[in-house]
């Protein structure tokens, strides 16, 4: 088929590419992350410039990525909050730059006030890591545009969630229970179940053992009735398993926990590295499809 980078090239100088509208129930689909922070995990302040960043989700969709998720407050483990306005004076300039390029834009918040600025300025979905549970305000937001929304599982706050995470049911269970509440909740305040995405949340909030059993699991949530998403791009939960690896250094770790994904049928996924992740899952689809 044809990529998202053809196909904005083929278009009359100077016209606008429409995002076309992925088809989440079948994948894969990859959303490549654009940090606008200058403390993100992985690859805090190397994209903190709205040019470089808007570049960086171009060469993103070049490679493959059907999304582009845009944050300005770091989740990583141990990060203080963001004032809203920091967040998002930080990325409207990056999403009004990307709008047009082709992709989906994702913003990646909690605050309802950074919500609205991002879909009044041509963001599409929200991708919320507590699940709209932070800010009351935000359930609203998502019900006034009719945008997507991807409700993730997190024990705790950036800050706090790696203290001592502990799950008595059992992790699987209780992200489970967790998630399908949120859909509940989504769903009896008027959101298109077509519109909510899923995401047991990798890394947030969990011991290794956790983040090990979710991915063995993982196709426990496709009960859950809505398209899953997989992030587990750079995590340190790769490290954690094979005593210490940098985070420039996980790459085949990422893909491994990918692979596993698709396997079970998991649509969307959140990565750093667009075209190697894009090439791993066409290797492995050729070798599945093949005579």
């Amino acid at each position: 088929g044809i990529t998202l980078s053809e196909m904005i090239d083929s278009l009359p100088e100077g016209q606008m590419a429409e995002p076309l509208a992925p088809d989440f129930t079948r994948g894969p689909i990859l959303m490549g992350i654009v940090n606008v922070t200058p403390d993100s995990f992985s690859d805090g302040g190397q994209f903190e410039q709205a040019e470089s960043a808007i570049s960086h989700g171009k060469l993103l969709i070049s490679e493959g990525a059907w999304i582009l998720d845009v944050g300005g407050e770091s989740t990583r483990p141990g990060a203080d909050p963001v004032d809203s306005s920091v967040e998002t004076s930080r990325i409207i300039p990056v999403i009004k730059g990307l709008k047009g390029s082709g992709a989906m834009i994702s913003v990646d918040t909690r605050n309802a006030e950074t919500m609205r600025a991002a879909l009044e300025n041509g963001a599409e979905i929200v991708n919320d890591v507590t699940a709209l549970t932070h800010d009351p305000l935000g359930i609203k937001i998502i019900k006034e545009y009719q945008c997507y929304v991807c409700l993730m599982h997190m024990q705790g706050d950036p800050r706090t969630m790696q203290d001592a995470p502990f799950y008595p049911k059992g992790v699987v269970r209780e992200v489970y229970d967790f998630l399908e509440s949120r859909i509940s909740f989504c769903l009896e305040n008027g959101i298109s179940q077509d519109r909510i995405i899923c995401d047991p949340g990798i890394g947030f909030g969990k011991t290794l053992e956790d983040n090990l059993n979710l991915l063995k699991n993982i196709d426990k949530f496709k009960e859950l009735g809505v398209p899953v998403m997989l992030g587990t791009s750079r995590k340190s939960f790769i490290s954690k398993l094979l005593g210490s690896v940098r985070t420039g250094d996980r790459l085949p770790g990422s893909l491994a926990s990918v692979l596993r994904g698709h396997q079970k049928g998991v649509p969307v996924f959140r990565v750093h590295d667009v075209a190697e992740t894009y090439q791993a899952l066409s290797v492995w689809d050729g070798i599945v499809t093949s005579p």
